[in-house]
């Protein structure tokens, strides 16, 4: 019997209730020793590749695992060690691997910013003097720990180097293979010594491959997988690509590697195409994603089968891999934890779970016949249908306002400049004006609190007075540190994205529909699985409610559209534009809710637009288009003199400054001390004619920065930005740090400001 192959490409890290982002939690605060975690790490590894194994996946990834970060693992692999963390050669410890991510006292954290077009954070490898050498070879570890005790012979992973120093900073287009050729005998040293083992099959991953770049660097490629293939011949290597179609088909499936790993989900057709194009050499492997890695909907499998079928006219069922497009790291465990859910909504699921049944499934039917699976592809389809057919996915209302949208206003009344001197008049704000992003520290006491509400041990006149209280202590916080414009803190939301989740029609949250975000961070993404509707008030009563204990102004704090789509795991039977657009519509009556109701400054996020960025720049336009339009429809019917705020992440801003520029948001916060006020250079070339904040310390590490730091963002941001034009503020919302670095950071941030300000005062006297 000729057998098609079922392959996995990577597995969640978290656990299933999350007990990976629990143990290195309790590791950082003390309560449990490098010992104990290492225990606790290694036994949710082994259940995880248990899982694989019992479910009868062929090429099981190991060496996937990670205590923070993949790219991180592979920067320590070969010591590429920042300077200010004071490593002196030799294996890297525990502690300064969590340095590296989190930073210490005298030692700010490595910057971290987007994998890809996806919400997984990477800590951006700094190369300036890399001199790589094999520090440890952990790949081959945990392929020797999955064989010995699990009888597994694993397929390691790794990310390839190509794609590692792209995403790395401090070398140039000139350097680049001066470098790449520091890096290739190294990973040739851990192939070797793999080879040497009796590992059959190795997966690199090269995602950069799916971007758009200039055709000479597949020579890079070439020269690379040349030097592998000469060194380990015996190894066979899977050369993986994800999350979009190869431009250079041709080239790279010619590739010197034994199989090629190529997205037929988000490729927009274009592999496929490619391929009936192009051919597939027949003494390679086509390792086909054809299951979804980042969306959490069952398969069509029918579709999928046709697709597969389609493929096996190029290439031979035995040379044919069945896996999903990406690792299963962007998606759930199992949706066997979610038993309270819609039994509509519960048969339409699919998490990485069931995601390796459907491989093994369509393995199955391609080497025995669809007859073998008859059962499973009837279940999956009355399913699917299901879902598709119920009236969660055919609401009339809502399509007729989709219908109806040529008739709906998308531009505000005035243009900028006349507006924001209505604004200033009422809002009279000093030089510089402070605020924060948004939510403040979620203490464990919130936590409990909101848990015990959630599980009915208090009443709802409980929480809602400890929301009330706790609120409150914080417009006093703000207050007492002179804040100029306060938030009221988002004690009552979970996520930003969840919350709107839980009060919109079309959205079903989870229980333990846990990703992973960035480090121990974990987020719960909503599925967005109908016709998208506003039923309710969402914000207002809390934004009202602050507002009432301040004469300073309270911001209404929303996420806007595309951050919602991009932060959700969305239907995928309509265009994600449809969704936007459903989603605009309801957060407008959510603004003007607001508005009616008092509060005059809104912020309406969009951090993860940048993130949402097509790989390939030909499909920008259309996208940005898609998110400017769907945020405008959000906000654009308030009054002239109602200020609206967004926030954005950090990211590579010169990209898309025009769409900034087009949301037409009274004033933006961004993101630069992450990047090292990197991000700054955008707008030291290009003249921004809003009101801005250039975030000035890093939230995401627990150090607290000081005041010369502060003023250090602050004064370079003022090289590119008008003073008349800028805000001071963190980088990021507040909710994952302790209350007493965060009062103690916003406090230098404070002095900061007002011995900035008042300099600049002296000035203009």
């Amino acid at each position: 019997m000729v057998k098609a192959i079922s392959s996995n490409l990577g597995y969640p890290r978290l656990g299933e209730k999350r007990e990976w982002k629990r143990a290195l939690e309790k590791f950082w605060n003390g309560t449990i020793t490098e010992k104990e975690l290492l225990a606790e790490t290694k036994a949710l590894r082994l259940h995880a590749l248990k899982k694989q194994q019992e479910k009868g996946i062929d090429l099981i990834p190991v060496g996937d695992f990670s205590f923070y970060d993949q790219v991180l693992d592979t920067s320590v692999t070969f010591g590429i060690i920042p300077k200010r963390f004071q490593h002196e050669g030799g294996n890297v410890s525990l502690n300064t691997y969590f340095d590296i991510a989190r930073g210490k006292n005298n030692a700010v954290a490595s910057e971290m910013t987007k994998w890809f077009n996806t919400n997984y954070h990477y800590i951006v490898p700094e190369l300036a003097d890399a001199n790589p050498k094999l520090l440890n070879n952990r790949a081959l570890y945990y392929y020797e720990e999955a064989k010995k005790e699990l009888g597994i012979e694993g397929k390691p992973v790794l990310v390839g180097p190509i794609t590692y120093l792209k995403l790395g900073k401090g070398s140039n287009a000139e350097s680049f293979e001066v470098l790449l050729d520091k890096f290739i005998p190294a990973y040739i040293e851990i192939l070797e010594e793999l080879e040497t083992t009796g590992v059959e099959w190795v997966q690199i991953d090269e995602p950069y491959l799916a971007t758009s770049f200039e055709k000479k660097e597949i020579a890079l490629f070439e020269k690379m997988y040349q030097s592998f293939q000469e060194a380990v011949p015996n190894l066979k290597i899977e050369l993986q690509t994800y999350f979009e179609s190869l431009d250079y088909y041709e080239e790279v499936v010619n590739l010197p590697v034994a199989a090629i790993g190529i997205d037929f989900v988000h490729d927009h057709g274009d592999s496929l195409q490619a391929l009936k194009t192009y051919g597939f050499p027949q003494d390679k492997y086509l390792a086909a994603g054809v299951i979804d890695g980042r969306n959490v909907w069952r398969s069509d499998l029918d579709a999928k089968l046709a697709l597969l079928t389609d493929i096996a006219h190029y290439v031979a069922k035995d040379k044919l891999i069945v896996q999903p497009s990406n690792s299963l790291l962007h998606v759930p465990v199992t949706k066997l934890s979610e038993p309270d859910l819609d039994e509509v909504i519960l048969g339409g699921l699919s998490f990485a779970d069931q995601k390796l049944d459907e491989i093994v499934i369509l393995t199955k039917a391609l080497t025995e016949g669809v007859e073998s699976v008859a059962k499973e592809l009837e279940e999956a389809r009355k399913a699917v249908k299901a879902l598709n057919e119920s009236s969660h996915r055919n609401n009339l209302e809502v399509q007729a306002a989709i219908a109806n949208l040529k008739n709906v206003r998308v531009d505000r009344e005035l243009v900028f400049a006349e507006r924001i001197k209505l604004q200033h008049a009422w809002l009279n704000l000093p030089l510089f004006p402070t605020t924060t992003i948004g939510s403040f520290p979620q203490s464990p006491e919130v936590r409990k609190t909101r848990a015990d509400w959630l599980k009915g041990n208090i009443t709802d006149a409980e929480y809602n007075a400890f929301i009330e209280k706790e609120t409150a202590r914080w417009i006093k916080i703000q207050e007492e540190l002179d804040i100029d414009v306060l938030v009221h803190g988002e004690f009552e939301r979970t996520d930003m994205v969840e919350y709107f989740g839980q009060k919109l029609a079309g959205f079903q949250a989870t229980k333990f529909g846990w990703v992973q975000s960035y480090g121990s961070r974990a987020v719960r993404p909503p599925l967005i699985y109908g016709d998208v509707a506003f039923t309710e008030e969402i914000t207002v009563k809390e934004s009202v409610y602050a507002q009432s204990l301040t004469k300073r102004p309270v911001k209404g704090m929303l996420t806007a559209p595309v951050t919602i789509i991009n932060w959700s795991f969305v239907r995928d039977d309509v265009p994600e534009s449809v969704v936007a657009n459903q989603v605009g519509l309801a957060l407008r009556k959510e603004v003007e809710a607001l508005e009616r109701n008092g509060i005059k400054v809104i912020q309406v996020d969009e951090p993860a637009l940048r993130e949402g960025l097509p790989l390939k720049q030909a499909r920008w336009e259309k996208y940005l288009n898609d998110a400017v339009y769907s945020f405008k429809l959000t906000t654009a019917s308030v009054q002239n003199d109602t200020q609206i705020h967004t926030h954005m992440c950090y990211s590579d801003f010169d990209d898309i400054i025009d769409t900034i520029s087009a949301l037409d948001a009274d004033v933006i916060s961004i993101e630069t001390s992450r990047s090292h006020g990197e991000i700054i250079s955008t707008f030291e070339e290009v003249t921004y004619d809003k009101e801005i904040g250039l975030g000035v310390y890093d939230i995401h590490s627990p150090r607290v920065p000081t005041v010369t730091e502060i003023q250090d963002n602050i004064r370079r941001a003022l090289r590119a930005i008008d003073a008349k034009q800028f805000w001071i503020n963190p980088d990021c919302g507040l909710k994952t740090r302790q209350e007493p670095e965060t009062i103690a950071a916003l406090q230098d941030m404070i002095k900061a400001t007002k011995e900035i300000r008042a300099e600049y005062q002296v000035l203009e006297k």
